[in-house]
């Protein structure tokens, strides 16, 4: 009976600190925070809050009739393996020199998955930079491509503007958010994601949070705050914050980021109001039969950049982070084959390589031939 009873107050000791170990991690920093009541007083303003949470402008599931998270994560662990989900070698990376192209024209610079550097209407901004190696909560979970984990806080200078499109791991790092506030004047970002952003350190006086429809002026930069078609959530809440995307106008140039979006026809609305883009960076990887209404498939991206009056389209959601089944480059694959009957060009930088708004020269099909 003693060694019975001892037994089971050791298994009770050992749930006990792991269900408090499991309590301590899920409330630490890195998983942000909720809006409180008085935000959520504010948020009632708009009309997309409703009952409590953010909703989209069309009916949108975030899976399939007839999925479940639970079915989805047996079928991962259990169900037949998935082939070339991540690129055998290392892919190709150019360390670009962030600080010299703060001084020179419009340009952009694709770092890996739906992260870019801008140097735009003299402005120095970061979207969605995830530098870290893993887009999850745990190191071992959504790992970086091989040699994609390059660039650090320090290669940049510094920013006047990090644009926030939501707050799933893989668009929200803690730990890069960490490194970067220092050098960051202004944050702008959907209502409610500044919760996440204060628990991370983040002095209120940075934050800006907007609506859709919302539009911001800093200095020659106008950025406007754009519909978006899918959902939020950290962890176990979900639609606590606002999903957005942004359009950008300078002196010379448009610019379009459409962060995480199903199709929808918010596209052809934006391109409507704006008259068009010189460049579209735009959701269409990770896309699933499971998922259908919260990401794009290559072909839907096409016909969005149509809708967006596209001059120039470059692939976002891609490249270095596996949250889907499909081989890593068929999204690269099936875009080029989609482009070719369509208005816009695909462009397609190499990690870290420059692309100048003056000189959008086509570039090599680097993803080509790789294992």
């Amino acid at each position: 009976m003693g060694k019975r009873w001892n037994r089971r107050k050791l298994l009770a000791f050992l749930t006990g600190l792991g269900l408090g170990g499991a309590a301590l991690f899920v409330h630490s920093p890195r998983f942000g925070a909720l809006p409180d009541s008085e935000e959520k007083a504010r948020f009632a303003q708009s009309l997309h809050f409703r009952h409590g949470r953010f909703c989209n402008t069309l009916a949108t599931s975030v899976l399939a009739k007839g999925e479940s998270s639970v079915k989805i994560w047996l079928d991962f662990l259990f169900g037949p393996k998935r082939e070339r989900l991540v690129p055998k070698e290392p892919l190709p990376v150019v360390k670009s020199d962030f600080w010299r192209l703060a001084q020179g024209a419009d340009c952009l610079v694709w770092l890996g998955h739906s992260s870019f550097f801008l140097h735009f209407a003299g402005l120095n901004i970061l979207i969605d930079p995830v530098l870290s190696s893993y887009a999850a909560p745990l190191p071992l979970a959504v790992r970086a491509f091989p040699g994609t984990s390059v660039f650090h806080a320090s290669d940049f200078p510094p920013l006047d503007l990090l644009l926030i499109s939501h707050d799933h791991w893989d668009h929200l790092d803690y730990a890069t958010l960490q490194a970067l506030l220092p050098k960051t004047a202004r944050v702008v970002t959907g209502l409610g994601v500044g919760a996440h952003l204060r628990r991370f350190g983040c002095p209120e006086e940075k934050i800006h949070e907007a609506d859709w429809g919302d539009s911001l002026r800093f200095g020659e930069l106008s950025v406007h705050v754009t519909c978006a078609r899918h959902f939020s959530g950290r962890f176990l809440t979900r639609d606590a914050s606002l999903w957005v995307g942004f359009a950008l106008q300078g002196p010379q140039h448009k610019l379009f980021f459409s962060g995480d979006s199903g199709y929808g026809p918010h596209f052809a609305e934006i391109g409507q109001q704006f008259g068009g883009f010189d460049l579209v960076l735009l959701d269409m990887g990770q896309y699933n039969s499971r998922w259908p209404d919260i990401h794009m498939c290559p072909e839907q991206t096409a016909q969005a950049a149509d809708d967006l009056q596209a001059r120039a389209l470059v692939p976002t959601h891609v490249g270095r982070f596996c949250i889907s089944t499909h081989p890593w480059d068929e999204p690269f694959l099936r875009m080029a084959k989609a482009a070719q009957n369509h208005n816009f060009a695909m462009l397609s930088p190499r990690i870290g390589e420059t692309l100048f708004f003056d000189r959008t020269m086509p570039f090599p099909a680097w993803w080509q031939g790789r294992a």
